[in-house]
């Protein structure tokens, strides 16, 4: 089995990170993750965070920066990436006014546009699904689909976040499997099995999770990345229950 990363996005510890991002940095660390996806980076500088990283044995799997930074600072990100050591950008939300038709095909110019930007300095552009981009649009194509279908493979990656492909009704290894290649980044979620379907730590809810492991080594996943968006824990408690669970089923993670 080939030995995949695991990080946590950092969104999912964003309130401990505003009052200790260098502390919650280092609890993840003995908690026993490989990296982290970033979600901002508590005021520091790109020479500070890679300093950081390094000092916690942590690596800095991929970042999640607004459209509207990709927009506008592109050459900004890129060179903070290459400073962390992040190897992904990736753009992580579209707001409600965002989501229309005639702005999906505007986002597939940016995206395209930046993708070929950061592919030329060594950088890899993703796209991380919710649950919306799964609407059918007038011809019948899911907007995830379009965004994949008709950006270029080589300038845009994906980025498939499993419980909100879960919660729209789609099975997560499908995606990964037709999309082989291109899905570098994992988003590793559970989701509830009552009629909430709320986050739930891996391994505690519904996801097939066992069949999305198993295919990462053939789809070329880099790195799997553990997300809670909201929990009933703590974050941290949240967390530590997750990684426990992939060392289970990823058995290489228990001796690293």
């Amino acid at each position: 089995m080939k030995s995949i990363p695991v990080a946590v996005q950092m969104y999912t510890l964003r309130e401990e990170s505003e009052k200790d991002f260098a502390g919650t940095l280092k609890k993840v660390a003995e908690l026993g993750f490989d990296g982290v996806e970033f979600a901002g980076y508590g005021g520091l500088s790109a020479a500070e965070v890679r300093t950081l990283l390094d000092e916690l044995g942590l690596k800095a799997a991929s970042s999640h920066v607004p459209l509207d930074e990709l927009k506008t600072n592109l050459s900004q990100v890129i060179e903070f990436q290459k400073v962390i050591g992040s190897k992904y950008v990736v753009c992580p939300y579209l707001l409600p006014e965002q989501r229309s038709e005639e702005e999906y095909k505007a986002l597939i110019a940016v995206l395209d546009k930046a993708g070929e930007a950061c592919r030329r300095e060594g950088i890899t552009l993703c796209y991380h699904n919710h649950d919306f981009e799964l609407e059918r649009l007038s011809d019948g194509q899911m907007a995830l689909e379009a965004i994949l279908d008709h950006t270029q493979a080589e300038n845009v990656k994906a980025e498939f976040d499993v419980y909100w492909l879960t919660k729209a009704g789609e099975r997560p290894i499908d995606w990964i499997r037709r999309y082989s290649g291109r899905t570098p980044l994992v988003h590793l979620k559970d989701m509830t099995t009552d009629d909430e379907q709320f986050f739930a730590e891996l391994g505690t809810g519904g996801v097939n999770l066992d069949e999305v492991l198993s295919a990462g080594e053939e789809a070329n996943v880099e790195w799997w990345i553990v997300e809670q968006d909201m929990s009933r824990k703590t974050p941290l408690e949240s967390i530590e229950i997750s990684i426990k669970y992939l060392k289970t089923k990823l058995p290489y993670l228990v001796n690293q």
